[in-house]
């Protein structure tokens, strides 16, 4: 069984928050009848205490948020995992994850997935009750019709309206949506009411045809519950670690981890934990899929918070990869690996030895090892680092990048005294072939653990690949602070002026 938060601990959360921001929205009331007819509109449960309740007023807030993410349009975003606190707590994380969509983009559908804070069921409940979902935007409308077929295909989908008539998590979502694109499409609204896995995984079973090219969707959930703001930001890194590797399993694990620690008030990791399962379930397999770290925050660091019990919230996109970009298209053979390395094993070693021997044969030039890119060699010994040099650019084919770097890894870091030819048999060898660079505008583009730093500022440069943070575990400001003071010998703070480019770095090592 997996476990989530009880209803009633988050329903602690909700009256706080809407007493802390209830003096700044002034409550609306919505029928469930639409005065143009008779088609039926789900009133707003929630304007008014989680986000204003008149046009102008979300216009002017949401405007606010979305203007510190001015990232470049992605046509190929496939899903989001965004929180459902409050606005003034969560709303700047939650933009931050809309923002990477591109507006112009128009979809089938958006399939709304969060948890149920009210009632428990064995499965989920799709709201085929209404046409439309009122907000302050105006209203939005329902594919009563999908939503039908999705329960009478899964007898783990249902229609419990008490799953949606006061339920928040889907309905924060909305005004985000309308204000960001130009054209709304359907939703079809979700809430996973159980706790089991293996119901999770059958709903999933039943969603993954509809994760398409055409679809988006929307998985809405706030992290941590309760714990101090020290212990939520360890505890969210953690879970949110386990989502970017994509695995499923690797979720469960953190999960279980944060629980086994005991940390004080910890209510939850997760509070909709079955719908981001319900996510992993679905995209796991895909090999055409990316996970996209995008920001992280909890109340605390709200004007409106305290550091003594706080909510946390990360950000998340899905991206489906472009067969033509070469950043994500690139990829090595087992084989061309193995040549790599043996190139670079064997440029050492003949330097020590003075010898000629032949690093490669020429039938083991492909065509990808023939291609004009950059690469890092790092040396290691006993575990400790022994050398690294790397070459970026595109001046010379890769497995000549190689054989370069491993001789100045080898005799030419000057951090190190040259190696000697008793030490080669204790050194494993490590190879980081690069991605074109690709330069950003601000550090939300930037995702930690997965993507290298390059900083340039006045004729000075330094770079991190990407596994420096598997071994620092430091945080976004703390890699870039000591790549500008480290690496490009700027001040601490020398990155926030300088230009910044990012890169990925398909990494493998001697077995």
């Amino acid at each position: 069984m997996m476990k989530i938060s009880t209803c009633s601990t988050y329903n602690i959360y909700k009256t706080i928050l809407i007493m802390s921001i209830s003096t700044l929205f002034s409550c609306s009331t919505c029928s469930g009848q639409d005065k143009g007819g008779s088609e039926s509109v789900r009133p707003m449960a929630v304007a008014g205490s989680f986000y204003p309740s008149t046009k102008d007023s979300v216009i002017q807030m949401l405007s606010e948020y979305f203007q510190h993410f001015n990232v470049p349009s992605n046509d190929n975003v496939a899903a989001v995992i965004v929180p459902h606190a409050g606005y003034v707590f969560s709303g700047a994380v939650a933009a931050s994850a809309f923002a990477q969509i591109n507006s112009e983009r128009e979809y089938e559908h958006i399939f709304l997935i969060g948890p149920s804070h009210h009632v428990y069921m064995d499965g989920a409940s799709t709201n085929n009750a209404y046409d439309y979902y009122g907000t302050p935007l105006g209203k939005v409308k329902v594919d009563k019709e999908l939503c039908s077929k999705l329960i009478h295909d899964c007898p783990y989908f249902s229609c419990n309206p008490d799953a949606h008539i006061q339920e928040h998590c889907l309905e924060v979502q909305l005004p985000f949506l309308q204000y960001h694109l130009k054209k709304m499409p359907p939703i079809v609204p979700i809430i996973v009411a159980t706790q089991s896995l293996s119901t999770i995984k059958k709903i999933a079973e039943v969603l993954k045809p509809y994760f398409n090219e055409k679809n988006l969707f929307v998985i809405s959930s706030d992290f941590s519950h309760y714990p101090s703001y020290d212990d939520a930001k360890t505890v969210d890194g953690r879970t949110g670690k386990a989502i970017e590797t994509g695995s499923l399993d690797n979720f469960l694990e953190a999960l279980s981890a944060n629980e086994k620690e005991h940390i004080s008030n910890l209510a939850t990791s997760a509070c909709g934990q079955s719908a981001i399962a319900t996510l992993l379930c679905i995209t796991s397999k895909l090999k055409d899929i990316e996970i996209h770290h995008i920001q992280y925050r909890n109340s605390g660091d709200s004007e409106y918070g305290d550091h003594l019990q706080v909510v946390g919230y990360h950000a998340f996109c899905f991206t489906r990869k472009r067969g033509n970009d070469p950043s994500v298209s690139f990829s090595l053979t087992d084989k061309e690996k193995t040549t790599l390395l043996k190139i670079a094993r064997t440029t050492i070693q003949n330097k020590l030895t003075k010898e000629r021997k032949l690093a490669y044969d020429k039938d083991e030039l492909t065509e990808t090892l023939l291609m004009h890119c950059g690469a890092f060699v790092t040396l290691n010994e006993n575990k400790q680092l022994r050398g690294c040099i790397g070459l970026f650019g595109n001046d010379m084919p890769l497995y000549k990048v190689v054989e370069e770097m491993a001789e100045s890894a080898a005799f030419g870091d000057p951090r190190f005294f040259p190696v000697r030819k008793d030490e080669l048999d204790k050194i494993d060898i490590e190879i980081s072939v690069l991605s074109p660079m690709k330069k950003i505008k601000n550090i939300d583009q930037f995702i930690l653990g997965k993507q290298g730093i390059y900083i340039s500022k006045g004729g000075r440069s330094g770079t991190f690949l990407p596994q420096v943070e598997d071994e620092t575990h430091w945080s976004k400001e703390e890699f870039l602070g000591h790549c500008a003071r480290d690496k490009a010998g700027l001040a601490w703070d020398g990155w926030k002026d300088a230009d910044l480019y990012t890169y990925e770095a398909l990494v493998f090592r001697e077995k």
